[in-house]
């Protein structure tokens, strides 16, 4: 591929990065704050935000199983991106809970696997530079940022009513760009069925159930975080402001994600963002002040920012080229699928009977576990190179 050819393709994904994480920008800190606007309980948010997620545990691995078996990835995603738009369309004429949870399960089995399949992509541009994948998927944490620090503001001068209009039109203009993805790297024919037992095999068994803990610990955040603030009292400028500088803290990491990686392993660095993440959790238990609660935020650089690259590498790393898809489409349904899934549920369940400062006391010990397990599993595996070095 030539230099200027590659460029191209970095091009388009980033672009595809900065609409996907623009929409989510949108969505994520607000989706459920409108649905707490119109008149939605703790348990019906909770039941919707796992709903969606729900699918995202199902349908990348449904995807993404067919678009490697049959090597059809492009099309899948094209397909995926306009389905998903269209049927977004209607929530634009419904606010009850019913109408909302059917579109919910439709639109989610259409967008589950976009973000899976664009990883692969990524991945795949990249070629021999997958350690500088951070920088090019921060396109997407400065489009998040700069949405967010921007739709506060909106909101407090117009509606939330407005975020399901812009979720609309910024999901079908990253359907139309989708035309311009690059074609995935073509393989030759090897057995599918065989390269799929890699995940049958104990080092990506574990590494997916500790990736689930740590996502499981981001129910809270996710799904209440925003209704934490603002029932603490604060607008939604503040709100917005806590999600950007999030995003600000994520960007810095992941432009220097060569670097990091580089110097430090993905497995210690792994177990250093559960580390962060359950320091985080147990701030935001105890915090009430906007610069303690502010503080806090600039540790997502490492719960979502180290924690996402190494993640998207290490089981790039343990998948064969046959199963690339597949293996990324794995970790998103274990992680933001399954992961989220019972984080919101968990959230939801408890979040009438305990208040919200008691949800993220919770994601501490949810954290403080994954990291161990994690640990305990690198250590164990050492010990087992090390003896077999000695035989």
């Amino acid at each position: 591929m030539t230099d200027k050819r590659k460029a191209s393709h970095k091009f388009v994904i980033g672009s595809q990065y900065f609409i996907y994480f623009g929409v989510m920008g949108v969505f994520l800190p607000y989706f459920n704050l409108y649905c707490f606007y119109i008149g939605f309980s703790g348990f019906q948010i909770g039941v919707l935000s796992a709903l969606r997620t729900v699918t995202i545990v199902l349908f990348p691995l449904f995807w993404g199983a067919i678009a490697d078996r049959f090597q059809i990835r492009k099309p899948i995603y094209i397909l995926c991106n306009f389905i998903s738009t269209a049927i977004w369309a209607f929530f634009i004429f419904t606010t009850d809970f019913w109408p909302m949870f059917v579109i919910t399960i439709f639109y989610g089995i259409f967008y589950a696997p976009i973000i899976s399949f664009l990883e692969a992509f990524a991945i795949d541009v990249l070629g021999k530079e997958k350690k500088s994948y951070g920088s090019l998927r921060a396109w997407g944490s400065i489009a998040f940022i700069t949405i967010v620090i921007i739709l506060g503001r909106i909101i407090d001068l117009y509606s939330i009513k407005i975020i399901i209009i812009l979720i609309f039109a910024g999901s079908l203009a990253l359907a139309f760009i989708s035309t311009k993805i690059p074609d995935p790297v073509t393989l030759k024919k090897r057995s599918y069925t065989s390269s799929a037992k890699v995940f049958l095999k104990r080092p990506v068994l574990v590494f997916l159930f500790c990736a689930f803990l740590m996502l499981a610990s981001h129910g809270a955040y996710y799904g209440f975080f925003s209704i934490h603030l603002a029932n603490m009292g604060y607008g939604s400028t503040f709100i917005g402001i806590t999600w950007a500088l999030a995003s600000f803290a994520e960007i810095l990491v992941m432009i220097k994600s060569d670097v990091i990686f580089k110097r430090y392993s993905m497995e210690n660095v792994i177990v250093f963002s559960f580390i962060v993440a359950t320091l985080r959790w147990l701030i935001l238990f105890f915090a009430t002040s906007p610069a303690i609660i502010l503080f806090s935020q600039t540790l997502h650089a490492v719960t979502y920012g180290s924690f996402h690259v190494a993640s998207i590498l290490y089981i790039d790393s343990l998948t064969p080229d046959e199963a690339k898809t597949l293996g990324q489409a794995a970790n998103n349904a274990v992680t933001y699928g399954l992961g989220l899934t019972a984080g919101f549920l968990i959230s939801g369940c408890l979040y009438e009977s305990m208040g919200s400062f008691a949800l993220f006391f919770i994601s501490a010990l949810i954290a403080l576990a994954g990291g161990a397990v994690f640990k305990g599993s690198q250590m164990i595996e050492q010990r087992d190179t090390g003896a077999r070095r000695t035989d």
